[in-house]
């Protein structure tokens, strides 16, 4: 099971085709990953596995939260949560795909995510295969989450 999900939420009031719905949630899931890494100062920790798998370097853990048993000559190391950033990269998370239906929810949504202090990666197509040639916002993801962080702001929107 996945500690973590990433959302997308799309303008279902657009009425774009499959490969546009595709091509726009991939720009904001990779946007909105790069921009959590960007913040948390985390870039450089990207590596390509022996496997071709990309991978985020653990946190390091603080020693000075570390405790030494005098008795025993041990010491205790304790475990650091993992980040949601972490979990998408080491165990995946869950993407769920959510709809709002005006270019209004969705810039609501996205302000609100930052107001939390979440990254919101918002897209604005350019509009030259489509929507006339007007740039038009069509989507937005959210950094990966725990599900207690982003459900508040998209848990009543409705599947896509």
């Amino acid at each position: 099971m996945y500690k973590a999900k990433q959302m997308i939420v799309m303008r279902r009031d657009l009425k774009m085709r499959k490969g546009k719905i595709a091509a726009q949630a991939g720009h904001a899931c990779v946007e909105a990953v790069l921009l959590a890494l960007v913040r948390d100062g985390r870039l450089d920790d990207i590596r390509v596995s022996g496997d071709d798998w990309i991978e985020l370097a653990p946190t390091p853990i603080a020693m000075e939260d570390a405790v030494f048993d005098a008795a025993t000559g041990a010491i205790d190391v304790p475990k650091t949560a993992v980040s949601p950033l972490e979990a998408w990269f080491r165990d995946g998370v869950a993407k769920i795909c959510v709809y709002v239906d005006s270019e209004e929810e969705l810039l609501g949504l996205h302000h609100r995510a930052q107001e939390a202090g979440f990254v919101s990666a918002l897209v604005r197509d350019a509009g030259y295969t489509e929507f006339h040639g007007e740039p038009t916002y069509t989507c937005l993801a959210l950094e990966p989450l725990y599900p207690e962080q982003v459900d508040p702001l998209t848990g009543e929107l409705p599947l896509f």
